[in-house]
């Protein structure tokens, strides 16, 4: 029998709401799922490297979903207490991951370390 060898958990703000579920839960069933065989791949397989997962540096890695009509999701997440947490998820509208997603992922890596 197939083990997870990390879990994934979403991450949880101070008004006890969960960022990157509440955008998986605004996208389309389809691309939900895509992205959720990609999470439970990295969650089974770890560790696990190109295509679907990379590493960004200081303790930040991303999961890469490749969607219908070219479009490209990325959920930012850490590890911490043994699990996969996850930070933030957008869809990717240019080569490089904007500034400001990445500076939001690091602020909740942050928020996350500190408790």
């Amino acid at each position: 029998m197939n083990r997870k060898r990390i879990s994934a958990r979403f991450y949880r703000n101070k008004n006890q709401t969960e960022p990157v579920r509440d955008w998986l839960l605004s996208l389309e069933k389809h691309d939900r799922t895509e992205i959720g065989n990609d999470i439970k791949t990295v969650e089974y397989g770890w560790p696990v490297g190109m295509p679907i997962c990379r590493s960004l540096g200081k303790g930040l890695w991303e999961v890469r979903t490749d969607l219908t009509h070219g479009r490209i999701a990325r959920i930012l997440f850490c590890f911490h207490d043994e699990a996969l947490v996850l930070l933030h998820g957008f869809i990717k509208k240019s080569q490089k991951a904007p500034k400001s997603d990445l500076e939001l992922a690091n602020k909740r890596k942050k928020e996350v370390e500190n408790g």
